[in-house]
């Protein structure tokens, strides 16, 4: 495949502009004040091994937020995006937000205990594409998981989507935009994406009412712009605030698109971006125009078409 072709080459560039770090700790920002985010990596087709540290990067630089990125790993310790296992998820216990970009994971039980007391925390989260599949346990007690994690905070798991030939035209919701929702502040209101539409409303399943949608995309024909649209119009982001047991909310986030090549581009950096301060509750950082989503070194990412 070709993305396996470039991984290496990819990799090293990133590896050479960000370090080599199983974490990222902030720099620029003091630790006793930064609030932690925590960005959990696996997946073996979208090379969130390095598109994670570039935005870590961006929020460590600019946004005064201390950062842990953490991978998959084989049995040798080495980084391997094809392994069950993510070292390091005890991080999660002091988080102040968690990103999660993973697929078709099945970790030993102490690591998904780590996730799963997380999320029950109430503590923000923040979902991209796979993480609607993040798990794929095959038997109990795990593979509750599979479908459980998903639904319970991201109100949406894996059905299908409309090809690796195709790609996405994304609209920002008008009526959101025009509360000037922070999440979309500086984002543009029609962009050409590389990520093939997720299927998300299929028959009896629909996206819950709940859920505040902010963008939505056509599926199109080809992997340039200007493509026939065929399908259906889908939800591709969308935000939940979920009541604790405390009485407050638990702020999510959730985004279908991922592809490596999108975050080439301002606006689906900038989405992340203010999400993950929307997330923390530091909307008033995220500027009228939109965060500042510059790339601090180098960001070389393969194409998985």
């Amino acid at each position: 495949m070709i993305l396996r072709r470039w991984f290496f080459i990819a990799a090293a560039v990133v590896v050479a502009a960000l370090g080599t770090r199983s974490a990222c700790a902030a720099e620029a920002a003091d630790a006793g004040d930064a609030p932690h985010v925590v960005f959990v990596t696996g997946d073996d087709e979208y090379s969130s091994e390095l598109s994670m540290p570039m935005l870590a990067a961006i929020l460590e630089k600019r946004y005064g937020v201390k950062t842990t990125v953490l991978y998959a790993e084989n049995d040798k310790g080495e980084r391997d995006r094809h392994a069950n296992s993510i070292p390091g998820l005890e991080a999660l216990r002091d988080a102040d937000l968690a990103v999660f970009y993973m697929r078709f994971r099945q970790l030993p039980q102490e690591q998904l205990d780590e996730i799963v007391k997380y999320a029950e925390s109430g503590r923000p989260i923040v979902g991209l594409r796979t993480s609607s599949h993040a798990f794929n346990y095959p038997g109990p007690p795990q593979d509750r998981w599979n479908a459980e994690f998903p639904m319970t905070y991201f109100g949406h798991k894996w059905i299908s989507h409309y090809g690796h030939g195709n790609t996405t035209e994304a609209y920002v919701v008008e009526s959101e935009a025009k509360a000037d929702n922070p999440i979309l502040r500086g984002v543009a209101p029609q962009e050409w994406l590389n990520s093939w539409l997720y299927v998300v409303n299929d028959g009896d399943v629909k996206l819950p009412e709940d859920c505040k949608v902010l963008l939505v995309g056509d599926a199109t024909k080809g992997t340039e712009p200007g493509g026939e649209k065929f399908g259906n119009r889908e939800p591709m982001t969308w935000t939940r605030e979920l009541p604790t047991k405390e009485g407050s909310v638990q702020r999510v986030f959730f985004t279908t698109l991922g592809h490596p090549r999108d975050f080439l581009k301002e606006a689906p950096r900038r989405l992340l971006v203010n999400a993950i301060l929307w997330g923390l509750g530091r909307e008033e950082a995220i500027p009228a125009g939109g965060t500042d989503v510059e790339f601090v070194g180098e960001y070389v990412p393969p194409d998985p078409h």
